[in-house]
Parts: structure tokens; C-alpha cells; sequence
């Protein structure tokens, strides 16, 4: 019954990253990510795409009611902010050397600067 997507490019965005939002509701915010679903291509940032959920009354809360909270947002709909200049950039990667072992690394595409 339920099928499973397999994504076919690479998710360039991880947990921790700053991201700004280029479309949608929450569009021209910016937050950190909080947890990416690589299944789904989706990503939760804080403090975007909010939504109410009913909850029932349970020992954590014991008089139920609705909370806010930050509902996953489709990958294609984020962009990295630059670590150097703060604005929106695209995402390349590089093969560098350390201590004679080869590691990919993520770049900014703007500055160059390398991310992480």
C-alpha cells in the first residue's frame, strides 16, 4: 500500500545548517535546521512553517489543547545562507586532501568559502 520514494540527487543541506526559505507560507525566513528526513526530501527548520496540533491530555501536559510547532518543509523550497556574505547561495562540492586522506567537502557557490 505505501510506497516508499528514493531520492536520486544528493540532499545538500544538513542538521545545523542556517537556510533561508524561497517559497511557500513561511517565504523570506530563515532558521537553523533542526532534523532532515532524507526519505522524504523534507526538512524541519526552526521557527518556520508552523502549525497547530490538538493533543490530548497526557502526563507531559495533562490538560491537552493545541500547541504550535514546526511542521517539515520540502527540501527544493530551502537554500543555504553563505557563511561569509549572509545571502541565499547554491551548494558545490569539493575533493579536499587532509592528512593525505581525500574528504568531500561542501562550498558555497557565491564566496567559495567552504561550509561546515
Amino acid at each position: 500500500m505505501g510506497q516508499t520514494k528514493t531520492s536520486t540527487h544528493k540532499i545538500k543541506i544538513r542538521t545545523g545548517d542556517l537556510v533561508k526559505v524561497i517559497s511557500g507560507n513561511s517565504k523570506g525566513a530563515q532558521g537553523k535546521v533542526l532534523q532532515v528526513i532524507i526519505a522524504e526530501n523534507r526538512a524541519i527548520v526552526e521557527g518556520v512553517n508552523i502549525v497547530k496540533k490538538h493533543t490530548k491530555p497526557s502526563a507531559a501536559n495533562p490538560n491537552g489543547g493545541i500547541i504550535e510547532q514546526e511542521a517539515a518543509i520540502h527540501i527544493s523550497n530551502l537554500t543555504l545562507i553563505d557563511p561569509k556574505s549572509g545571502k541565499p547561495t547554491r551548494v558545490g562540492r569539493k575533493v579536499k586532501e587532509v592528512d593525505g586522506k581525500k574528504k568531500i567537502v561542501r562550498i558555497a557557490k557565491k564566496s567559495g568559502e567552504e561550509i561546515d
